[in-house]
């Protein structure tokens, strides 16, 4: 399954968590987004448990070839759950601006 760029997505395990429990689940697969920057320095940037990319150092995964509906399945699920959080931010926006202008 291709990224918008048309390169191949890529999937790490996670194998050390240390330093970032709540942030990383052991045993847990991620996608990788591309960073030619990063990888340069032996990190991959990496879509955590909060759903947003950080980078983190490489040795931390091992990289995982997944089959097509599981890759389908996986970005149908992460689609989703950016969708349900980028609406939840806009509500709070709303909410917070009418606030705002409200206040005397």
């Amino acid at each position: 399954m291709k990224n918008i760029s048309g390169t191949e997505r890529q999937f790490v395990i996670c194998i050390d968590n240390s330093g970032y429990p709540a942030s990383l689940e052991l045993h847990k697969i991620y996608a990788v987004l591309p960073d030619e920057r990063a990888a340069e320095d032996d990190f991959l940037r990496v879509v955590d448990e909060s759903g947003e990319d950080y980078l983190y150092s490489a040795k931390r995964f091992v990289p995982v070839e997944l089959p097509q509906k599981v890759k389908q399945s996986w970005v149908r699920r992460v689609r989703e759950s950016t969708t349900k959080r980028a609406h939840f931010i806009l509500i709070s926006c709303v909410y917070t601006v009418r606030a705002w202008i409200a206040v005397p």
